[in-house]
């Protein structure tokens, strides 16, 4: 049976709830959801587990903090035995508008210190990874207020649309492969 960990990046905290820098969360929280399961305390993270299509899904939402969330993803990767080609981490991504979502095999970190915690406690930048582009409508130097407020009244219909289509990316990853959900994927546009 494939295993995949599915991790939601964010902040624990209810001041952090439905934020930009949380919709990691937000999204890993709706799968779960849409297949049945909940999320319970673990270590290092909440976690749920749930089966899919012959396929189980270790679903974490880290409660290390944004930047320390390696040693999480590294406890649930060992303990879980999951290949690092089957980790999907889901995060914010400033450089993205928030029209487009971008699915890739590995990468850089491109600044997000979720991923550069990752990266470094993995030693590897080989894993795929979802951006959800969250834009970055602010004035200079008001990066931290602007990633960690909560979305316009305009902006949540795509922002629950993307939500929803992250739903579908996590599932086709897991049963069509990365390469044919990241031409599909890659190509959206959900007009902001």
């Amino acid at each position: 049976m494939n295993k995949f960990l599915i991790v939601g990046l964010g902040n624990i905290g209810n001041e952090y709830a439905h934020t930009r820098h949380n919709i990691g969360f937000d999204v890993v929280m709706a799968f779960v959801r849409k297949h049945g399961g909940s999320l319970e305390t673990g270590r290092l993270a909440y976690k749920a587990e749930v089966r899919w299509k012959g396929r189980i899904f270790v679903c974490i939402c880290p409660t290390t903090y944004m930047n320390r969330s390696g040693a999480a993803v590294k406890y649930w990767m060992d303990k879980e035995k999951v290949a690092i080609e089957n980790v999907l981490v889901i995060l914010d991504d400033l450089a993205l508008p928030l029209s487009k979502l971008r699915l890739r095999p590995s990468g850089s970190d491109a600044g997000h210190n979720g991923l550069r915690d990752i990266q470094a406690v993995l030693g590897s930048q080989a894993y795929p990874r979802l951006r959800f582009g969250i834009g970055n409508d602010f004035p200079k130097g008001r990066q931290a207020d602007f990633v960690l407020s909560k979305w316009l009244p305009d902006e949540e219909p795509v922002v629950m649309k993307k939500i929803e289509k992250c739903v579908e990316i996590i599932e086709s990853v897991a049963t069509v492969g990365l390469g044919g959900t990241m031409t599909a994927v890659n190509n959206l546009d959900f007009g902001s």
